[in-house]
């Protein structure tokens, strides 16, 4: 493809790509509106992100066997149209059972969308050029999250929660048209193959019973609770049993026999356990921020933001260089810019100003350029044409996995680690303690009664646990992200860069 063709299809594919990867962030900021508008606790509101990330955990492995039954174009085509008219459904819900019934359709219609669209980016462009068409991919999934929370803490402010459903509308159907217009000559090959129905239900047992455990596991407080345990028992047998029903399949609704490909096995576990670190401390910063350093949701908002500036400017020039240079040297320099950026955060203090917390925000942008467009050219590299759709789809629904994994997993661990903090910092509050008897004197003093000045101690004490305990997951972090360099080393990937076959056919 070239000229204009070439531009609005790109356009058209990274706005759908961008569409679907803020939703499942822009809901985040919204929720105590959400949740108040329709009469429900916070809590039973969590439903409203749980229930989209649910279904859209199930779809998105689908991706290759749909393609292959629908033809790629059609499938995304009509995945952006169902998407568009499941976001309108949600803007109109009255009820809080309603608007998780239209968003567990949105999360089941947006699966393929995203594996599709880096299908598709990647059949326009000559392999040469496979590394740019990455980068842009890249770009859209890169600023998405960051927007979300920015977007809808404005839309809500300012007008009301349904509009940041709405606003997909007039982007969806936009998307839409153009790539239908554009590829519709160039449909995939389709062939009618049986339904693996054993398969597809394992599939939503399993997912469905993990996806929930991580969502509902810090609240019943993990394995001390009977329901954790019997959706942890369900989701473990469910995968093995999945996994041995569908590597005996000719039709697997899932091609697992992907892994045995030594690139496309080891750019997903990097991949994978990357991004659910990244993820997780993104999680973590604006919490921090917000509940005990006294920062509004804006301004969390804008202390996380600017990690898509240096993202930005040098996507480009990492996708331009990816089937030059080795990929593996590209993941090489993201791995190492985590680790500098998480060991300094690792020595935030409850005196950090603004400037020491958005210093590491905007390096961590050069850790993601360098971060997605060489994983993913390690990861499609040397799969045949017919089979990057069940490639990508696969390779997304372990990342999105691994992302839900590592939010549980970092906030479980920064609240343990505050209380053993706390605990620690408590033992030396004592009758016999001076700095102790000399804190609650001037709080007296202020005018305030034994009761209250415990209680204003307390809250100083969870400050400083729950800032250390911050600072101890950003340095494991750090660690973790400097033993993957050797891993990413395991992949052999062939010069030509992520579409190497794609010229070839």
């Amino acid at each position: 493809m070239t000229g204009s063709d070439l531009a609005l299809g790109t356009v058209a594919l990274s706005l759908a790509t961008f569409m679907n990867v803020l939703d499942s962030s822009i809901a985040n900021v919204s929720l105590p509106a959400i949740a108040g508008n329709l009469g429900v606790s916070p809590t039973q509101g969590t439903w409203v992100i749980t229930s989209f990330g649910v279904a859209n955990a199930i779809s998105v492995p689908l991706t290759g066997w749909l393609t292959q039954r629908f033809g790629a174009v059609r499938l995304f085509t009509l995945s952006v149209l169902l998407f568009v008219l499941a976001s309108w459904l949600c803007g109109l819900a009255t009820s809080l059972e309603m608007l998780i019934g239209f968003r567990v359709l949105q999360g089941l219609v947006a699966g393929p969308m995203i594996p599709l669209s880096q299908t598709l980016l990647l059949s326009s462009y000559p392999p040469a050029k496979a590394g740019m068409a990455l980068a842009m991919w890249a770009m859209t999934t890169l600023v998405a999250p960051v927007t979300g929370p920015l977007l809808g803490g404005w839309i809500t402010d300012n007008m009301s929660w349904p509009w940041i459903f709405y606003i997909n509308i007039p982007v969806g159907l936009g998307a839409a048209l153009v790539t239908w217009r554009i590829y519709r000559t160039r449909d995939t090959p389709t062939s009618k193959l049986p339904i693996d129905t054993v398969g597809l239900a394992l599939l939503v047992l399993w997912v469905g019973a993990l996806q929930i455990m991580l969502d509902k596991g810090k609240e019943l407080d993990w394995f001390e609770s009977s329901q954790i345990v019997i959706l942890g028992l369900v989701a473990l047998v469910g995968f093995v049993v999945f996994l041995i029903w569908e590597l005996t399949q000719d039709h697997p609704v899932v091609d697992l026999r992907l892994f045995a490909s030594r690139n496309f096995a080891v750019g997903v576990a990097t991949l994978s356990i990357g991004y659910g670190l990244f993820f997780g401390n993104v999680v973590l910063l604006p919490l921090w921020l917000q509940q005990f350093m006294g920062y509004t949701a804006s301004a969390a908002g804008m202390a996380v933001a600017p990690v898509g500036l240096l993202a930005i400017l040098l996507s480009p020039l990492v996708g331009k260089n990816v089937s030059k240079v080795d990929p593996r040297r590209l993941a090489t320099v993201a791995f190492a810019f985590f680790a500098l950026v998480l060991w300094m955060r690792s020595g935030f203090t409850v005196q950090a100003d603004f400037a020491t917390i958005m210093v590491p925000t905007i390096l961590q942008g050069a850790a993601l350029a360098f971060f997605f467009i060489p994983l993913s050219a390690i990861t499609l590299n040397g799969i045949s044409p017919d089979r990057i759709p069940s490639a990508s789809g696969l390779s997304n629904f372990v990342r999105i996995t691994a992302g839900a994994m590592g939010t549980s997993t970092v906030t479980t661990i920064w609240d343990n680690r505050a209380q053993m903090h706390h605990l620690h910092m408590a033992e030396h509050v004592t009758r016999t303690d001076g700095p102790a008897v000399e804190t609650f004197q001037s709080l007296s003093n202020l005018g305030m009664g034994f009761e209250q000045a415990a209680a204003q101690i307390t809250r100083l004490i969870d400050q400083q646990a729950f800032t250390r305990a911050a600072d101890d997951v950003f340095l494991a972090s750090a660690f973790l992200f400097l033993l993957m360099i050797p891993l990413v080393w395991m992949a052999r990937p062939r010069k030509g860069g992520a579409a190497v076959d794609s010229g070839a056919h």
